[in-house]
């Protein structure tokens, strides 16, 4: 592993703490699709920092090309995280923005997403849009890993520039999978559903 990645590790970890709890499933080198709620800039960085050193090497994180995309950011996204960077302004609007997911799927990579889209300011998730559908669609043999991130939405609230340390937690939960026929609409619901119950009494 990098020197880098652990220094960054250890800084996310030393500033938010993002403790693993492997709730209903344990770390395994199969290929995953990790989504969970999204509350804040650094929601990325403490997921993946959550993963054990062996999982960080194969997941990568998927960021907006309009914030990670330059300076410092850049920098932590592409040569730390690996991030597949996805275009969220679409300039050209015959393309596909799940493409590039699809390519490192295809290359065997795990993937982190947050399905909501944007930063919520709540504790628990907005309504999740399609990507996550598309994707279980097209790749029937990945598990799909719904994860909380507890606390990250007080530690680093939109708007702030630097998080506030408290300590945060990133509970992993039991592998879910599209059932045949399942409407979109109601494999959403189930996923976000997912996410909330790991939230337990967090969630209002």
């Amino acid at each position: 592993m990098r020197p880098s990645r652990v220094l960054f590790v250890g800084i996310v970890r030393l500033l938010v703490g993002a403790y693993p709890r492997w709730v209903g499933c344990e770390p395994a080198p199969s290929q995953r699709l990790y989504f969970a709620n999204h509350s804040s800039h650094i929601d990325t960085l403490a997921l993946w920092s959550a993963l054990p050193v062996g999982l960080r090497a194969r997941t990568r994180p998927v960021a907006a090309r309009d914030y990670w995309g330059r300076g410092l950011r850049r920098y932590v996204a592409t040569r730390v995280l690996r991030a597949v960077l996805i275009d969220r302004i679409r300039e050209d609007p015959k393309s596909d923005p799940l493409s590039p997911l699809i390519e490192a799927l295809n290359g065997g990579d795990s993937l982190i997403i947050f399905p909501e889209g944007t930063r919520g300011k709540e504790a628990t998730p907005a309504a999740f849009k399609s990507g996550l559908y598309r994707l279980a669609q097209q790749f029937p043999a990945m598990e799909l890993i719904p994860v909380y991130l507890e606390n990250l939405h007080r530690s680093m609230p939109k708007g702030a520039v630097l998080p506030i340390p408290i300590t945060c937690t990133v509970r992993f939960g039991a592998p879910m999978t599209l059932e045949e026929n399942e409407p979109k609409e109601s494999f959403l619901a189930r996923a976000r559903g997912e996410v909330i119950k790991l939230a337990g009494n967090i969630a209002g």
